[in-house]
């Protein structure tokens, strides 16, 4: 598992899908609710690039990257 998570603040996600444009393998959308799901809560390392342009472009600032604490702390 990777040290970092996506999290998605619903109350301010207002439907714009850049996530989804962004990071589809991360992101999706739910019709009935017209917000963001977050499909990957713990996504591989890999997709990080895109789980950080998913949060930089979204216009309700609706994302963030949450790094987990080391082990160390």
């Amino acid at each position: 598992m990777s040290g970092w998570r996506v999290i998605a603040d619903l109350d301010l996600c207002q439907a714009h899908q850049m996530c989804l444009l962004e990071a589809p393998e991360i992101f999706g959308f739910d019709r009935a609710t017209d917000k963001v799901v977050v499909r990957q809560e713990n996504p591989a390392d890999e997709w990080r690039s895109a789980a950080h342009q998913a949060v930089v472009h979204c216009p309700a600032m609706a994302l963030a990257i949450v790094e987990a604490p080391s082990e160390e702390d």
